[in-house]
Order: C-alpha cells, then sequence, then structure tokens
C-alpha cells in the first residue's frame, strides 16, 4: 500500500476534507471523504440527513455518475472490465467512501496502469467540482481518529501534481515521486541509472531506497572516486561485486558499512595481505563472501575471516586450490552460521577436513553444524569416509555434489541414505559407483529429490529397477551416458509420475519404445534431454511434445532414421 497524501479541500462555499488519499496498485483505489458547510458563521459537519441532505444526496449523485462515465471511458480504452462504483449515501457515519475495484483479470502491467489513470479521474472530477480555485491544507492526524475535531487550516506546500492536470489528459511530470519510484524500481539497472539523469524530479524518485532492493552494484575499483561508496549508500545498496581490483579492499568495506554481500569471484590479484588489511574490524551484516577462483588465497585468509564475519552464511572457495585441511578447521571454528560452502577443485581437502566441518573434533572447533549445502566437486582426495563424517555431523545437509571424486564408492552410499534431509545428490563422473549403490540408497530409506549419475559407466537398467522400488520422492534424474535401456525406463515409468526432469542423452540404447512409455506414463514431466540418442524417430518424438507440462525438448545431435 503506498500513502500519497492526507489533504483538505476547500471548493467555493464547500469544503471537501479527504480523510485519506491512498493506491493499492493491485487491489483498490479509495476517496473517502466528507462535507462541511458553513451556515450562520459557523462550520459543522452534514454527518445526518437534515435540511440540507437533499443537497448532499444532489451533490454525491452527480459525482458518482460522473466518475462512472470517465471510468468506463477509460475502461473501454484499456480494454478492461469497468471498475465497480460503491457509495454510501445513506450511512450516517461521518465519512462517506467512493472507490473503484481494480479488475482481477489484466496483466500486472495493465492493472498498475490502471490505478494511475483511476487516481487522475478522481483528482480532476474533484477540481472541477467549482469554478472557484481550488486550495489545499494538510488534514491533522488526529482528524482520522477524533471526527468532530476541528483543525486550524493553514496552508501547508505539498507536492501537488494535481495542479498540473489538464481536462485534455496528463503528463509523466504530474507523478508522485512514490509512484515513479515503483515504476523504476522495475527497470534494469542500467536503465535506472539512466533515468535518474533525467531530470531532478526523476533523479529524487530514482535514488530511493526501494528502487535498488536487492540490486548488486559491480564495479571497476581502479582509481579513487570519493562520490563512488557514498552514492551506493544513499541509494540502500548492500550487494557489491568487484570486477577488477586496484585499489584497496579496505575502501569497499569502510565505505559500504552495512555491506551484506561481497563477490570477488575472478580476482586474481587478491591476496592474504589484502584481505588482513581489510578485516580488521566485525562486519556483522555481511553474510555472503565470493572467493571464487582467488588463487592467491590460501589458510591464513581463511583465519581472518573466521575471526571478523562470525556471521558468514554463503563462503565460496571454489578454485581456491591452496586450501587445505587446516583451512576448514578455521572454518569450522569460527564461521558456526554458515550454511553454504562450496571447496570446488580444493585438491588438498581430506576426509579429515570433512569431519572438521562435521564438528568431531569438538576440542578444536564447534563444527559447521547448520551447513545445508556442501560442494565438494573434483575434491579428488575424499573417499567413503568424508561421507561418513558429514552423516554423523551434518545432520541439516539438503545437498551435496561430490561430482568427479573418483575415489567415491558404493560404500559411502550407505552413509549418505541415512541423512534424512538430505534432497539433491550430484555424483556425476564418480567411476566407482555402481547399480549396488543405488540399492543403498534405495533399501536406506533416502528421501533424495534430485539425483545425478550422469557418466557413471556402471550404471544400467538394474540400477533403476533399484530406483523405482524406493525413490519414490525423485523429482529429477539425470542417466547420461549411462549403460541403460528401454527396460529401465518402463521400470520408473511404472513408479515415478511425480518426474519432472528426465536426462538420457547419450544413451545410445533407448528407442522409440522407451519413449512412448515415457510420453504415456509421465505427465508432469517438464524437461526431457533426448541429446545423442540417435535410435529415436518422430514417431516417438511427437508423443513427447504431446506432453502437456513439457516446456524444454534437447534434441542435439539428434538424427532421424
Amino acid at each position: 500500500m503506498l500513502a500519497l497524501s492526507s489533504l483538505y479541500i476547500r471548493c467555493g462555499g464547500h469544503s471537501v476534507g479527504i480523510a485519506s488519499f491512498w493506491a493499492d496498485a493491485m487491489e483498490l483505489i479509495a476517496l473517502p471523504f466528507y462535507v462541511r458547510v458553513k451556515s450562520r458563521g459557523e462550520e459543522r459537519e452534514l454527518v445526518r440527513e437534515d435540511e440540507r441532505g437533499e443537497e448532499r444526496t444532489k451533490l454525491v449523485e452527480r459525482e458518482r455518475l460522473n466518475l462512472s462515465r470517465s471510468l468506463k471511458q477509460l475502461s473501454e480504452n484499456l480494454k478492461m472490465p469497468p471498475a465497480e462504483l460503491r457509495i454510501n449515501t445513506e450511512s450516517r457515519a461521518s465519512r462517506d467512501t467512493l472507490s473503484a475495484s481494480v479488475p482481477a483479470n489484466g496483466s500486472a502491467e495493465k492493472k498498475f496502469l490502471y490505478v494511475i489513470a483511476c487516481l487522475f479521474v478522481f483528482e480532476r472530477r474533484w477540481s472541477d467540482m467549482e469554478e472557484t480555485q481550488v486550495g489545499f491544507t494538510e488534514l491533522p492526524a488526529a482528524m482520522f481518529h477524533r471526527p468532530h475535531y476541528r483543525p486550524y487550516h493553514t496552508t501547508t506546500h505539498l507536492y501537488q501534481p494535481h495542479l498540473h492536470l489538464t481536462r485534455s489528459g496528463t503528463h509523466v511530470s504530474s507523478l508522485y515521486p512514490e509512484i515513479l519510484a515503483l515504476i523504476f524500481s522495475h527497470l534494469e539497472v542500467r536503465d535506472k541509472g539512466r533515468a535518474a539523469q533525467v531530470c531532478v524530479a526523476w533523479r529524487d524518485a530514482a535514488y530511493h531506497k526501494s528502487v535498488w532492493r536487492g540490486v548488486e552494484a559491480k564495479l571497476h575499483l581502479r582509481r579513487a572516486n570519493s562520490s563512488l561508496f557514498a552514492s551506493l549508500v544513499r541509494r540502500g545498496i548492500r550487494k557489491v561485486q568487484v570486477l577488477s581490483l586496484r585499489r584497496s579492499l579496505r575502501d569497499v568495506l569502510l565505505g559500504v558499512p552495512n555491506l551484506e554481500s561481497l563477490n570477488l569471484s575472478g580476482c586474481y590479484n587478491v591476496t592474504d595481505v589484502g584481505l588482513s588489511h581489510a578485516l580488521v574490524v566485525e562486519l556483522p551484516c555481511l553474510t555472503v563472501l565470493n572467493l571464487s577462483l582467488c588463487k592467491q588465497v590460501t589458510d591464513n585468509c581463511l583465519g581472518r575471516i573466521a575471526q571478523y564475519l562470525k556471521n558468514l552464511e554463503v563462503l565460496e572457495l571454489g578454485g581456491c586450490c591452496n586450501v587445505t585441511n587446516t583451512g576448514l578447521l578455521l572454518i569450522a571454528w569460527g564461521l558456526y552460521k554458515l550454511k553454504r560452502l562450496n571447496l570446488r577443485s580444493c585438491w588438498h581437502v581430506s576426509d579429515q577436513g570433512i569431519g572438521h566441518l562435521a564438528g568431531l573434533n569438538a576440542e578444536a572447533a564447534r563444527g559447521n553444524l547448520s551447513l545445508e549445502y556442501l560442494g565438494l566437486q573434483d575434491c579428488q582426495r575424499l573417499t567413503d569416509e568424508a561421507l561418513k563424517h558429514a552423516s554423523v555431523g551434518l545432520a541439516e545437509l539438503k545437498s551435496i555434489n561430490l561430482s568427479f571424486c573418483v575415489s567415491i564408492s558404493d560404500s559411502g552410499l550407505k552413509h549418505l541414505a541415512k541423512m534424512m534431509s538430505l534432497r539433491e545428490l550430484n555424483l556425476r563422473s564418480c567411476d566407482n559407483i555402481s547399480d549396488i549403490g543405488m540399492a543403498y540408497l534405495a533399501e536406506g530409506g533416502s528421501r533424495i529429490t534430485s539425483l545425478d549419475v550422469s557418466f557413471c559407466d556402471k550404471i544400467s537398467d538394474q540400477a533403476l529397477v533399484h530406483v523405482s522400488q524406493g525413490l519414490f520422492n525423485l523429482r529429477s534424474l539425470s542417466l547420461n551416458a549411462c549403460q541403460i535401456s528401454d527396460e529401465g525406463l518402463c521400470r520408473i515409468a511404472r513408479t515415478l509420475h511425480d518426474l519432472e526432469t528426465l536426462n538420457v542423452g547419450q544413451c545410445n540404447c533407448i528407442t522409440d519404445k522407451g519413449l512412448t512409455i515415457i510420453a504415456d506414463s509421465l505427465k508432469n514431466l517438464r524437461c526431457i534431454d533426448l541429446y545423442g540418442c540417435t535410435r529415436i524417430t518422430t514417431l516417438s518424438l511427437e508423443r513427447i511434445m504431446k506432453l502437456p507440462q513439457l516446456s524444454t525438448l534437447n534434441l542435439g545431435l539428434w538424427h532421424i532414421r
């Protein structure tokens, strides 16, 4: 809801007070009002039918007809149903209500345009009531709770776009700053900056914090700019991505004191010394730190991070190949609120480091027991022992990425099957995973909804038999380049009716028979990958394309035979 103003309007001999004037961009706009008249030098309210009741009724009826006619014309122009006008002329309350409901159908943009146009119609009608000049006076807040209170009418200087309205139409400059800010909030970041350069009014509206809520500023920090960080703070920007860094990182942390997210991904010149120089005080607001591909970062830097960024929830260390188990011990010691940790290609990390994260060494570190995502892609020193540690200490883990961890075997999946909170499991290119591992997951009562075993050469139709008998919660299944055939697809089609994503690219044994069964059974399928399936024809593809929910179909390298 967008509060616009509280006004008091004097029109000739009558005075019309607008107790409140607000617009909800998606549901309703309303104009509550009451009428004052002067009689024998005294000002009184029309709260009931009296000697002027007939005159009041005529006034209200006339305005109702005028508004109805204007809104009907407006609805025809926008090709939308006319608004419903509701007016209470019999009420004995001190305020009557004249409102227009926005139609439920139509796009959000059209509804918003409808609200703005209705707003102008209301204001134009009230300004046309009398030929005399209309004056505006602020109505005290106490009036909303004390209807019989009579304030002193002192003129205030309010922003009054009403005065710019003409009978021929309106101009964009007549919009309230709050409405401009609402419009600007839907623009792309670059367009927001351009809109701020149009004029002073647009600049003030574009600099409103609601316009920049959630925006991440992408900066090249090459030379000193005294106004840069002040501008970010004024707009309420709390997320910063540094594209290139030639200045001290300390300038960023001090210039944006309420920084929530700092992305340094790809800044190769970020070093332990630079981070240690920047982190000199605690930053309680910073919850996201991305150091991906900062290859000069080592365990020394992680100690500084654990000391001063106690509230960190997301830490990206993908490609930081100098991080070792000691660094994970420091993370487990200081970042106990961490929910997401990515250690992709941290080749020195082993089972001992995962034990630190799981809190198995309680004397040295508490552990990251709140972890929900753990990325261990290409950590080739990890074995099944690491999965055992994770199953013991990381009870809240929801997603784990073990792709390219070639030392993980079927035995490790026994431990993962015991993790009731686990929902996503990525075993892509884990060469030692076979049908037996799928049996362990199914028999262990795993509740995973997403499973990726692509490029696991030992996965065959027997694995799909186990999947169909135990993993009933699956919504996404990736089997690219696995040794499966139509028989395996028939198995999962019988039981996994809620499957939404199926990737079977480069499975050369799949034919029209398997796809036809998929098309007949998996009605909720949204995405299917048939990349490199050279034994299918247009016969089965036509059946697949008739699936009611299908939105993505990949046919790369497909050949008609």
